[in-house]
């Protein structure tokens, strides 16, 4: 993943260091844009079409988390544009953006597409 969000980094900081409380957020969701977020959020995601966020569960070894199952969208009906990249929320809607990539390679969904990330193509790493 490019990078962990601005919120995310700062509850992680305040967790850590100054002994902030932090629930780990309970279900993830995947959210696809045509415009990539920045760690301030922000970008372009999808709407429309049948496109909905869809959960992810993740696994983590050896410092780094893995989708632990393929993530598939529904089938678009109406083109969706370039998909360029990819964020983790905390909700289905709305909710706070946790981390988030820009895509190896972008892809164009058209009407009749599925966008599909197979089960372990989606890490997140920290340095």
């Amino acid at each position: 993943m490019a990078g962990f969000s601005d919120y995310l980094e700062n509850k992680v900081l305040d967790y850590v260091l100054s002994g902030g409380s932090f629930s780990q957020p309970g279900t993830k969701y995947l959210a696809l844009y045509t415009v990539a977020p920045t760690d301030a959020g922000g970008g372009t995601e999808l709407s429309g079409s049948a496109y909905a966020r869809q959960s992810c569960a993740f696994t983590t070894t050896s410092s780094a988390s893995t989708n632990t199952s393929a993530v598939e969208w529904p089938t678009a009906t109406g083109n969706w544009g370039t998909i360029v990249a990819v964020g983790i929320f905390d909700a289905s809607t709305s909710g706070n953006l946790l981390a988030w990539s820009t895509l190896t390679s972008s892809r164009t969904i058209e009407t009749g597409d599925v966008f599909r990330i197979p089960a372990g193509d989606l890490d997140v790493t920290l340095d």
